[in-house]
């Protein structure tokens, strides 16, 4: 089902959704971290903004860019701090959790953005490109989480937002990526799952938007590497090489922030330019019964094709000797 919201462009005015609400924001520094806080500060929302700095693929740190983040919210009137800790470290993503409560009084919302991409198809991932994402994203998430849901169970009031991808489907070029989006929807389900008891939502959004991370030239020359391997068409290279930035992004998040979404709990939406939509539940949609007995493989050979995988069609079938141009 589609519905289609017709507005003006008009710029929007500050305001008051989250007055006296507390956030803190992780990879704050980044695109959509970046216009997260923007976005939260113009609806009153007071903000921790942290960062390490890093490049790309997560190595070095400059506390530069996410300073000059909090130097915005402040031109326009809001209340901001940067924390330079690293959300990969258990206790220094509690002192990102204290450091509002230290300034604030107590946490409210807690954004995460923080992520970084080592790119490489599966035959030549090292064992460092996996790690190296496996902590940023997925326990880089649980690090903030669990200290916040600490705070959070105790006032009976918190909303959690993490940043997954469509990735988290199945994607090609970065299965370390992949996996970690796909853990840190499981890890935001059963959360929400948790914490609802206590007046706490876990939801996560699925952004797409050109940023550093995103879109760059490796990015660039990589997409066009699947082109010729034949594994992506020209439309969708194309399509996906000319994305809208990450301005889009936020509203989304500012909503799962609100108290107008206090009931919208281990949900996953999926936002970009001119769209926000929802991802459906993973649910079993069929199923085969042995009243008595074990299966045997024999009848699973039979029956299988004919009954769970009516309809189905395989996403990656085995291809020309041309694949091997993709590395």
């Amino acid at each position: 089902m589609v519905y289609l919201i017709v507005t003006s462009a008009r710029r929007l005015e500050l305001g008051d959704n989250l007055k006296g609400k507390n956030a803190v924001v992780t990879g704050a520094a980044g695109g959509i971290g970046h216009e997260v806080c923007l976005a939260l500060a113009k609806e009153g929302a007071n903000i921790v903004a942290n960062d390490i700095g890093a490049s790309r693929d997560g190595s070095g740190a400059e506390a530069g860019p996410v300073d000059k983040v909090v130097d915005e919210i402040k031109k326009l009137g809001g209340d901001a701090i940067a924390n330079h800790n690293s959300v990969v470290d258990f206790n220094a993503a509690q002192g990102i959790i204290k450091s509002c409560v230290d300034k604030f009084g107590r946490i409210d919302i807690l954004v995460n953005c923080q992520g970084n991409l080592r790119d490489r198809m599966i035959w030549n991932m090292t064992e460092d490109e996996w790690d190296s994402v496996m902590v940023v994203h997925l326990k880089g998430t649980f690090n903030t989480c669990r200290h916040a849901c600490t705070l959070m169970r105790e006032q009976k009031y918190g909303r959690i937002i993490n940043v997954t991808s469509d990735a988290w489907r199945g994607t090609m070029g970065h299965v370390n990526y992949g996996a970690v989006k796909g853990g840190i929807v499981s890890l935001t389900r059963s959360i929400a799952r948790e914490m609802g008891r206590y007046g706490v939502t876990a939801n996560c959004f699925a952004p797409i938007a050109a940023t550093r991370m995103t879109l760059n030239d490796e990015v660039i020359k990589g997409t066009w590497k699947r082109v010729e391997a034949g594994v992506m068409t020209k439309e969708q290279a194309e399509q996906m090489l000319n994305m809208p930035g990450p301005e889009h992004i936020p509203p989304i998040v500012v909503y799962l922030a609100t108290d107008h979404a206090a009931n919208i709990n281990g949900q996953v939406f999926h936002a970009e330019a001119g769209r926000v939509s929802i991802y459906n539940e993973p649910v079993e949609i069929r199923a085969i019964y042995k009243p008595e007995g074990i299966f045997t493989t024999e009848e699973l050979i039979n029956a299988v094709p004919k009954t769970l995988l009516t309809g189905y069609i395989n996403p990656a079938p085995p291809q020309p000797e041309r694949d091997k141009k993709a590395t």
